[in-house]
């Protein structure tokens, strides 16, 4: 095969005819060659380009359901979390009106024993007052029937 030196030295001299379409032919076929090679390298290129072009958006369809998949796992999580929170907040909410009436209920029994007290109380001073009274008349009929006998 020539190289482009000796193309370019057989261009600068005179070749007899048959030499001349032999060079001319070998340059043909050269510049086809040439032509050829270019032609499969922008289709190689282009390949390569519309290749690399699918593997990057791929790669990015890949990285946002990836992100999509994170942010969901995430957030579920977080979503449970918020549910779970506001199940304890209506939780203590009902808690707190329960207690509260609790609280009112054990007031009212609270009411209810110190009444039943004081009447237990009244109940035995009442007694106390009966066996006192009970105690006073003894003496007093006691002391009528010495009165009476001594007469």
């Amino acid at each position: 095969m020539n190289t482009p030196k000796s193309l370019s030295a057989a261009r600068g001299r005179v070749l007899p005819f048959s030499e001349k379409e032999k060079t001319e032919e070998e340059s043909g076929t050269l510049e086809s060659s040439l032509l050829q090679l270019i032609d499969d390298n922008r289709r190689s290129s282009l390949q390569l380009r519309e290749k690399t072009e699918r593997s990057r958006k791929e790669a990015i369809r890949h990285a946002a359901r990836t992100a999509d998949l994170l942010v969901k796992a995430v957030n579920g999580g977080v979503e449970e979390c918020f549910v779970n929170e506001k199940r304890i907040e209506s939780e203590i909410r009902n808690l707190a009106v329960t207690v509260a009436k609790f609280g009112k209920q054990t007031d009212q029994w609270l009411a209810v024993t110190h009444a039943v007290n004081s009447a237990v109380k009244e109940i035995g001073d009442f007694e106390n007052w009966m066996k006192t009274m009970e105690f006073d008349c003894k003496k007093i009929t006691a002391a009528i029937r010495n009165i009476h006998e001594d007469q």
